[in-house]
């Protein structure tokens, strides 16, 4: 049921008639003449404002001449009336947070500069660093270097040594004279692909108990260079004679010189053959075999005994271990003993001894053969078996010379009429016997020697080259 009410408003106001059909929607109109109200209320048609509306309420801000106006869907909802005005401006807008704009630029300078200020700082130290090292390393370097060094590798702690000059090269590199602070050094040089024979000299050369008078001093190591142009450094004791082989062709030796020279030769090798028990101040030295024994690796220092060098090849014995994956048929063919040109080797640590003293006989025989107190003309120094087989023998060479026809070095007659000379020639010939276990070990050697060298009975004539060839007579006394 609808409530509907019309009336007749007094003078001056308006006269709303409304009435109620087929729509459940009602209304209320209010007038304002002067101090009073009017109201007017009934059914509304057809209004879509009214729809869903349960409540009578009037939202406009002001009413338009005084009137409002109010609608609403069901049974009495126009009974009460309210005025709940509705701003038509729009809300004020909130104020936006303020955010501090200085201190985010702040942040992207600092999570944006910082890390890159940092990196720029390393790679300033670095090149700093790496410009000291190559400035003060080719301060070092001589101006007349013959082929210039490649730069240092980056590895610290590089000694600053100036290359003089090349005195020797071989298979493995090449040897300089060099100039350590105020110490003369070898260098020897070895290329990349000859790095695992720098590996092996100094892995000898760092053994306990091989710092010894009959082996080379060594000093250190280092790596030049990077990459295809690295090279290996070994730097050790400088020797200005050079080596034995070398010495030989441009000098003779007296009773004493060779007797010096071969008994130190056979010690140094001893001491390399020998283990060496550990004590307080060093561990414990297994034997090792040189493998490549010659007049070339046997260094003479200024008073004429010698010291051995040039380690690439040696094999060190470990007790209890195996000789390891190695090779046997290695060394220079002129000294190769019989079992390794024939490829017959025991892998056996004896066995490699015995080898050595092969070559170690052979060195005799050079010795013996530059020796001043041999009778008549000291014959021009040759190497073993160059009479045989001349300088340059291949390996089947020396295998028919050494094995089929088991041939050696001539021993002269002159040679055996000479008290001392006979009984090195004896010791040389047990040192290359064709049976290696016959042959004599470097102890007993320098056993022999020494004893030739202190039991010579009587003064004899040696013979002394003068500058211009001609012989001139020499009495020397035994020692």
């Amino acid at each position: 049921m609808v409530f509907d009410e019309s009336r007749t408003l007094f003078k001056k106001t308006k006269i709303i008639l409304l009435w109620c059909t087929t729509v459940s929607a009602c209304f209320k109109v209010t007038v304002k003449l002067y101090s009073t109200n009017s109201k007017a209320q009934g059914c509304f048609l057809n209004n879509i404002d009214c729809y869903d509306q349960p409540k009578c309420i009037e939202k406009r801000e002001e009413p338009k001449k005084a009137l409002m106006f109010c609608c609403c869907e069901g049974d009495m909802c126009n009974r009460n009336f309210t005025w709940e005005p509705v701003s038509t401006h729009p809300p004020p807008s909130l104020p936006k947070p303020i955010t501090n704009r200085s201190e985010d630029g702040l942040d992207v300078v600092v999570y944006t500069l910082v890390p890159v200020l940092i990196l720029a700082i390393i790679i300033a130290i670095v090149y700093w660093f790496y410009r000291q090292r190559k400035l003060a390393y080719f301060n070092e370097l001589p101006t007349i270097e013959p082929h210039p060094l490649p730069p240092p590798s980056p590895l610290l702690g590089l000694r600053p040594i100036q290359l003089l000059e090349i005195k020797a090269r071989g298979r493995f590199g090449a040897v300089w004279k060099a100039q350590y602070k105020t110490d003369t050094v070898a260098v020897k040089i070895f290329p990349i692909q000859d790095k695992q024979s720098w590996l092996s000299e100094q892995e000898i050369f760092k053994l306990p108990h091989m710092d010894h008078e009959d082996i080379l001093r060594y000093i250190g190591v280092e790596k030049r260079g990077d990459n295809l142009q690295a090279e290996f450094w070994l730097i050790t004791a400088f020797h200005e004679k050079g080596s034995l082989c070398d010495y030989l062709k441009a000098n003779i030796v007296t009773w004493t010189e060779m007797c010096r020279i071969a008994e130190s030769m056979a010690r140094g090798l001893m001491h390399l053959h020998e283990e060496v028990t550990a004590n307080k101040a060093d561990g414990y030295k297994p034997a090792i075999a040189h493998r490549d024994f010659k007049s070339k690796n046997v260094l003479l220092k200024s008073d004429l005994t010698a010291c051995i060098a040039d380690f690439g090849l040696a094999l060190i014995f470990q007790p209890g271990k195996p000789c390891g994956d190695t090779h046997g048929q290695v060394g220079t063919r002129r000294y190769m003993a019989p079992e390794v040109l024939e490829g017959a080797i025991n892998f056996s640590r004896d066995a490699f001894l015995r080898i050595d003293m092969y070559a170690c006989g052979l060195v005799l025989w050079e010795l013996v053969s530059r020796c001043t107190v041999q009778e008549g003309p000291i014959p021009e120094y040759m190497l073993p078996f160059e009479e045989e087989v001349g300088q340059h023998p291949t390996l089947e060479d020396m295998q028919e010379c050494v094995v089929q026809k088991k041939m050696r070095p001539a021993i002269r007659e002159t040679w055996r009429k000479h008290s001392g000379l006979v009984a090195l020639c004896d010791t040389m010939e047990e040192c290359w016997d064709h049976d290696a276990e016959a042959r004599l070990s470097a102890s007993c050697v320098v056993e022999r020697v020494a004893l030739q060298s202190r039991l010579l009975p009587t003064a004899f004539t040696t013979i002394r080259m003068s500058p211009l060839g001609s012989e001139t007579p020499h009495k020397e006394s035994s020692m």
